[in-house]
């Protein structure tokens, strides 16, 4: 568990860094719109793109912090919907998980 909460933590900073990027791009630190009308275009295009990447970077950090305030209880491999233990397979490859396959599948 401690080895899946340091996992965990690390994927949360590189998330959290991932999010800074993102913002920065977004308050155009880089310098403003170019002058030209087709840059502009692809820059805007460029923009929701980040926005997308953003929006899902938002979603991973909170089932990371939920699967993290999971494991501080003391319950982080049981699945939140049935109760039992989730496949330490599928917390190897998602380790923000906190339901076990069959209840992933309803």
């Amino acid at each position: 568990m401690a080895n899946r909460q340091s996992e965990l933590e690390t994927l949360k900073a590189d998330l959290e860094a991932r999010l800074s990027r993102y913002q920065a791009h977004q308050r155009r630190e880089a310098g403003a719109l170019e002058k030209d009308f087709e840059e502009q275009a692809s820059q805007t295009q460029n923009d929701e793109v980040v926005d997308s990447l953003e929006a899902e970077t938002r979603a991973e950090l909170q089932q990371i912090d939920h699967a993290l305030e999971r494991i501080d209880q003391g319950i982080g491999d049981e699945c939140e919907q049935c109760g039992n233990d989730i496949d330490p397979r599928r917390l190897q490859v998602l380790p923000y998980t906190t339901v076990c396959v069959d209840c992933a599948a309803d």
